[in-house]
């Protein structure tokens, strides 16, 4: 078939076809009294065809294409996403989680650093644990315990000296 219509004069809005639809539809003057239906393909030879139908092979050929439509916008929509699995979300995610390895050594890191604040002395482990735990200032310690901003400042350096000799 030589004669090639356009598909622009088609008063249905474009769709998204899949990729195994060998076919295409259209109209030509579906808003006059005579409107005129085609199936266009590719056929064996590589030669695109064009043939006339009739209205009602192009209805179900149209809802056909719709169906099929729904049904990408579904796979679309669901199944791609409930494919997901847990690594590929985990790679996705923007803090990986923890292995358990390392939540058990970290969890024996904190015991070890509670046992050791646990040896220090009581002024220097109640000075440590309002700045580090609590996070008061020097100054907000220094007013609670009545005195300057100094000494609280020394005892919480050598209470992180002492940590360090212990936990070593």
């Amino acid at each position: 078939m030589d004669k090639h219509y356009p598909k622009s004069s088609d008063p249905r809005p474009k769709r998204r076809r899949s990729k195994d639809n060998p076919y295409e539809i259209y109209s030509i003057g579906a808003q006059t009294d005579q409107p005129h239906y085609y199936i266009a393909f590719t056929d064996s030879t590589g030669v695109r065809q064009e043939l006339e139908i009739d209205e009602s092979l192009f209805d179900v050929l149209d809802r056909f294409e719709l169906d099929d439509l729904s049904f990408l916008n579904e796979v679309d929509n669901h199944y791609e996403r409930s494919e997901l699995t847990e690594a590929s979300l985990n790679a996705r995610a923007f803090e990986l989680p923890e292995t358990v390895e390392e939540t058990v050594m970290q969890r024996d890191e904190n015991e070890r650093l509670h046992r050791a604040i646990a040896m220090l002395p009581e002024k220097q482990r109640k000075r440590l644990t309002l700045y580090y735990f609590r996070g008061l200032t020097y100054a907000q310690i220094a007013e609670k315990e009545g005195c300057t901003i100094m000494p609280v400042k020394r005892s919480i350096d050598t209470a992180i000296e002492n940590l360090k000799k212990f936990l070593s």
